[in-house]
């Protein structure tokens, strides 16, 4: 396998971009075996896409590659601010409250 990191991208995924990093931050790093463990057993709702992403990336690795699964190491991830959607809700008197769905980037990149 080339030095090159391979990375997978998810764009536009419907979760905050503060609660994908705290899921982000814990499978930094670390080998690709216990990082998918790690994701399968969260509870949190990030864990679901990031899984996705991760396992695309090895995918990615083990086709385009050629690269030996059981050495591969997420290397890379990071969650960026995606365009977001912005909605009203009705207040009292008339009046309306702005409500914003925020939207993420997941990047992830596998390596050795």
């Amino acid at each position: 396998m080339s030095t090159a990191a391979v990375t997978a991208i998810a764009k536009n995924a419907r979760m905050s971009p503060q609660k994908a990093r705290l899921v982000a931050d814990q499978i930094r790093g670390l080998p690709v075996g216990q990082a998918v463990n790690i994701l399968r057993h969260s509870l949190k709702s990030a864990s679901d896409v990031l899984l996705k992403v991760v396992l695309s990336a090895v995918a990615n690795a083990e086709h385009n590659e050629g690269a030996d699964i059981d050495e591969l190491k997420v290397v890379y991830v990071a969650v960026d601010q995606a365009p977001v959607f912005k909605r009203f809700r009705a207040r009292a008197k008339g009046r309306s409250n702005r409500i914003l769905k925020r939207n993420c980037h997941i990047t992830v990149a596998v390596g050795s």
